[in-house]
């Protein structure tokens, strides 16, 4: 796998492309974080560790920014348990309901 995950802030979304396919993680800004909505990778990227790619990079992004985040995304909240690292990033948010 080669690329980088890269920010695409007009479109809301993290991209990571690969060949000419792209996987995203799209988010929404809210009061100061970061909410992760959803991942989508394409087929003809599955299996190849793209989509653990592609949250490492959002996550990673959203660190160096100083946000936290709400992973509604099932991908990237399941990430994120795998993955303890990343779990002083997640808000602490009592209403998360979309």
């Amino acid at each position: 796998m080669s690329g980088d995950v890269k920010n695409n802030a007009a479109r809301n979304r993290y991209e990571l492309t690969v060949g000419d396919a792209t996987a995203v993680v799209e988010y929404e800004k809210r009061d100061g974080t970061i909410v992760f909505t959803h991942t989508e990778v394409p087929e003809s990227m599955a299996g190849q560790g793209i989509g653990s790619a592609l949250a490492r990079g959002a996550l990673e992004d959203a660190r160096s920014s100083g946000r936290k985040v709400v992973p509604l995304c099932p991908f990237v909240a399941k990430y994120i348990q795998r993955h303890p690292e990343y779990q002083d990033l997640v808000a602490e948010e009592g209403g998360t309901s979309a």
